[in-house]
């Protein structure tokens, strides 16, 4: 069947309009460690997904999962030593604040869940998060999305533009000043919600601020953010679906950017492909969210789920996966810091570990944001055979998201394809 062929029967089935990547959507039938592989039977360097962190098919993850299969798995209101030992090791990977877990299936319904719990935990219903966030699809989650700046505030929820030094809110201002200026719009967005009575419940954030395109933040903003949050009375939750298990090379985002979380969120990575997600926090806060709700989720903390989370966990600390991470993605970063100067329309090579982004602008003065040209970029990396996307405000960042095992070599495969496409395309 065509590429083509499929393509109308899947609008036919799924209703037009279902998200597809590409220009030329690609027919993917096999994955393996960094590699995807279409029906054609061309093999692609997967540098996007971090669902599949330690490869694709793992063996260790899939032997667990089956074996989980072919033995038990039930809803979660019976004892299983498993989903204990899962929940122990988790919350093991935090800092002792965190110590209890509650098990979902998404980062969605993991984020909900966070949301519910500083809510229930502070009396209040005001959250504020960034102008250009991504939390999730579900109704209450969903408000928190690219809804813009405060002026543009709705009912609980407020946002304030996202810390960046790029395009800094107050332009020519020191990095302590620019620092500041963010700080104030969170004070405001924070008064906002109590001077309407909605009060103030807590700030969510992406750790390292991925879907905002993954800017340079002033140093010190979380730290001080996390401390005038907590004066407010509010709660710091960390969504660490994109930032967290290793991904930066260290467990989590919060502590590249330096901030202890009130709750914590984790989703894609735990299961390597299966539906897994947590919410992470303390007890009082677990215990009260359960006190109010009696939540469960029928197929969340389950065997198969605890089985496949160990898994994941063992392989990550077995192959050393942190410290690869580490190693190959500071090589990667610096080596596209050195095509900023050789490619005009890279304006800025920014991240941490194996997530990097590559910021691609009109070689203007403003360096405005060129989301065309970052979409013809990634187009073309998928036909030399590496696959990426595109992230932040204005779409124009070329968002490279590797499994965790990708290596060095892969990196260098990938430079050459990169140095080819841009030279195509700026001359």
């Amino acid at each position: 069947m065509s590429s083509a062929t499929l393509a109308a029967r899947r609008d036919r089935a799924l209703g037009a309009g279902a998200p597809l990547f590409y220009n030329a959507p690609l027919h993917i039938v096999r994955g393996e460690g960094v590699y995807l592989f279409d029906a054609e039977g061309r093999r692609y360097v997967d540098m996007y997904n971090n669902v599949p962190c330690v490869g694709h098919a793992d063996p260790t993850v899939v032997e667990a999962m089956a074996r989980q299969q072919g033995t038990l798995n039930v809803h979660s209101r019976y004892l299983h030593e498993g989903i204990v030992a899962f929940a122990e090791r988790l919350a093991g990977l935090h800092g002792p604040a965190i110590e209890n877990v509650v098990f979902s299936c998404s980062g969605t319904e993991a984020n909900e869940v966070a949301l519910r719990m500083a809510r229930l935990a502070t009396g209040k219903s005001g959250i504020v998060c960034t102008n250009a966030t991504y939390h999730g699809n579900s109704e209450a989650v969903a408000k928190l999305n690219r809804i813009g700046d405060i002026s543009n505030a709705t009912g609980t929820v407020r946002a304030i533009p996202f810390p960046e030094m790029l395009r800094p809110l107050v332009p020519g201002a020191s990095e302590a000043e620019l620092c500041k200026a963010y700080l104030d719009r969170l004070r405001g967005a924070i008064r906002s919600l109590e001077d309407d009575g909605a009060g103030f419940a807590g700030l969510i954030v992406c750790s390292i601020f991925a879907n905002e395109g993954l800017p340079d933040v002033p140093r010190g903003f979380m730290p001080r953010a996390a401390e005038i949050v907590r004066a407010a009375g509010g709660l710091v939750i960390a969504d660490e679906v994109q930032s967290g298990y290793c991904r930066t090379g260290r467990w989590w985002g919060y502590d590249v950017t330096g901030f202890t979380p009130d709750i914590v969120v984790t989703g894609k990575p735990m299961g390597n492909g299966l539906p897994l997600a947590a919410t992470a926090a303390s007890r009082p806060l677990v215990e009260g969210f359960r006190a109010a709700t009696r939540y469960f989720n029928t197929f969340a903390s389950s065997p198969l789920q605890a089985a496949v989370g160990m898994a994941v966990i063992d392989v990550i600390e077995r192959d050393g996966l942190a410290e690869n991470v580490a190693a190959v993605g500071a090589f990667l970063k610096a080596a596209l810091r050195e095509r900023k100067a050789r490619f005009a329309s890279i304006a800025d090579v920014r991240g941490h570990g194996l997530f990097v982004g590559v910021e691609i602008t009109k070689a203007d003065a403003a360096r405005t944001p060129d989301q065309d040209r970052a979409v013809e970029v990634i187009n073309r990396l998928k036909d030399r055979g590496f696959l990426t996307s595109n992230a932040g405000a204005f779409r124009n960042v070329v968002k490279i998201r590797p499994p965790l095992v990708f290596a060095r070599r892969h990196a260098e495969e990938f430079l050459v394809a990169f140095d080819a496409t841009m030279a195509e395309l700026d001359g």
